[in-house]
């Protein structure tokens, strides 16, 4: 239960710790003559707002465009989300200690994606913590486990009984009663497919927002595009904002997305999957890189392994920037990501 999407359905609006910073632009209004400028639309995707930002001279090309993009970011959705009936995910669960599963191209690379970064993760990101079922953070539904629970579904998560046959295109749970989920690594590469749509259609400059992961191409009227980054002790606040320009992804996991809080202590959708209970000790974390498969999953995984082992993760990525907060109010910040992150008033 990573940083996963609910079934489709679109809770609350919840603060993220990355969100575009779009200025004084001048809009299209969908539905109206306009037909130059930059376009926007937004739809409720993997339980979040997913917000598409085209900028281009032809806006009914670019409003076509972005259906387009909305409609392939759809496609995977419906074949990665636990909770889809029909789903690769639950076809797998489904065969689990029975049989492998014939999996489709673009389900292959997120599990291939999620075994990588279980095993760089020692085990920190874990595809097979779906197991634990019990727990529940949406409003009116938060529920929490009995500890026997727990146990009983820690025997069920363990990353080294998922097995990958690339060549043979599938998939195989060893173990009945083992569950996928894929949802704190499945959401940026459906976004760049998204945004790859938008490239392939001819725009060049655009921005895709999903809950605070943001994927940028291009340039906004001109100039780089503008995130801001929360400060995950305060999320009202802006530490600062980024600039990007070509191509960019900022990446933010942070406990304040989905929780409740029980005796006293803040429960939220990160498991750890040793312990089967949410991390402790990380508040919040953002990425900075240019390349997708250099921070998809590790939010996750950061967030599992500690403020301690932020600077080190850091130091073996240099291509990375990295922002840390820890539940004790510290923040760490590597020096690329505070030569990227610019004071702004807002």
């Amino acid at each position: 239960m990573n940083n996963g999407w609910q079934g489709g359905r679109l809770s609350r609006r919840r603060f993220a710790l990355a969100l575009p910073l779009l200025g004084a632009v001048t809009w299209a209004t969908p539905g109206l003559a306009r037909t130059t400028g930059p376009q926007r639309a937004s739809r409720n995707l993997m339980g979040t707002r997913v917000d598409i930002v085209a900028d281009g001279a032809d806006g009914p090309q670019l409003q076509v465009a972005i259906d387009l993009a909305f409609g392939e970011m759809q496609r995977l959705e419906a074949m990665l989300s636990r909770y889809r009936e029909d789903s690769v995910v639950r076809r797998i669960a489904q065969a689990a200690g029975r049989h492998p599963v014939a999996v489709p191209p673009e389900a292959m690379a997120v599990l291939a994606s999620a075994q990588r970064v279980w095993r760089e993760s020692a085990g920190a990101f874990d595809p097979t913590v779906g197991a634990l079922s019990g727990w529940h953070f949406e409003p009116g539904q938060q529920a929490m486990p009995a500890a026997a629970e727990i146990t009983a579904a820690l025997r069920h998560v363990d990353a080294r009984q998922l097995h990958l046959d690339e060549h043979a295109g599938t998939a195989y749970l060893a173990a009945r009663g083992m569950l996928l989920d894929l949802g704190g690594i499945a959401k940026l590469p459906i976004l760049a497919a998204g945004l790859r749509v938008l490239e392939r259609e001819g725009v060049a400059n655009a921005l895709i927002n999903g809950g605070g992961d943001v994927l940028a191409s291009g340039r906004l009227q001109g100039r780089p595009w503008r995130v801001g980054v929360r400060d995950p002790r305060a999320p009202e606040k802006l530490l600062g904002a980024i600039a990007l320009e070509g191509f960019g992804v900022v990446a933010s996991s942070g406990d304040y997305e989905r929780g409740f809080v029980h005796q006293g202590r803040r429960l939220h959708h990160v498991l750890d999957p040793q312990t089967g209970w949410p991390t402790q000790g990380v508040h919040g974390v953002a990425l900075l890189a240019r390349d997708v498969q250099a921070v998809n999953g590790w939010g996750t995984a950061l967030m599992v392994q500690g403020m301690a082992a932020v600077p080190a993760w850091s130091a073996r990525h240099p291509g990375v920037a990295v922002l840390a907060a820890g539940s004790d109010g510290a923040l760490w910040q590597s020096s690329g990501m505070t030569a990227a992150l610019k004071p702004v008033a807002i």
